[in-house]
């Protein structure tokens, strides 16, 4: 398991990590992965460019280099991670005054219902 080493940053690199976790990461989760990305772009000659391009939908995944892909798909887990984390079916489900299945832990169904949840 990776232990994590107290850090001081400049105030300037916390407040942009800041900035950039408003987009999806909080701030511990920024600083690693700024750190990473600027190891793979200065262990070999990686274009965060290309990758940003790629990421925005400006460019096909296949014109990245092996590693500059690698970057994305971290890119695209994290994304996905975090949408998954803001789902609510129950939610929307109730909201509609549908009905929704769910897992018991033990091979079970339970059925809800907006006005049964």
């Amino acid at each position: 398991m990776p232990s994590s080493q107290p850090t001081r940053l400049p105030v300037d690199v916390y407040e942009s990590a800041a900035v950039a976790a408003a987009e999806g990461r909080t701030v511990p989760k920024q600083i690693p992965h700024w750190a990473r990305t600027g190891q793979a772009v200065e262990a070999g000659n990686l274009s965060r460019r290309n990758i940003q391009r790629v990421l925005d939908g400006h460019a096909p995944y296949s014109s990245l280099e092996e590693r500059e892909q690698a970057i994305v798909r971290s890119e695209w887990d994290e994304r996905i991670d975090a949408a998954l984390a803001e789902l609510n079916f129950a939610d929307e489900f109730a909201a509609n005054g549908d009905s929704w299945v769910i897992g018991d832990g033990h091979g079970g169904a339970v059925t809800k219902s907006s006005a049964g949840q």
